[in-house]
């Protein structure tokens, strides 16, 4: 009966240990760009004397905002995309 159960616990760790050995998958990301600086530089506010031509400035400013913020929405949709991956992967790790 000690035999079998030295056997049994014996072919147990074996297996723990053959388990803990594996490793994720690595994951790959893409490297971030630098960020392009902005195209429209604002004069300061000396030079602007005509209010058209102040708001077609912050029209710029807001069409150049708009652009960095829908990057920045792709950028979390895809970290939210690998967190939900990573998790799931440490959910099947742990059913082995």
């Amino acid at each position: 009966m000690k035999l079998v159960s030295l056997a049994l616990f014996l072919s147990l760790g074996a297996m723990s240990t053959s388990v803990l050995a594996q490793t994720p998958a690595p994951v790959v990301v893409q490297a971030a760009t630098p960020a392009q600086a902005a195209t429209a530089v604002a004069p300061p506010a000396s030079n602007v004397a005509e209010p058209a031509a102040a708001i077609a400035l912050l029209q710029e400013m807001q069409a150049a905002n708009t652009d960095v913020l829908k990057k920045q929405e792709a950028a979390l949709a895809t970290l939210d995309e690998l967190q939900k991956a990573a998790e799931e992967l440490k959910i099947f790790s742990k059913r082995g």
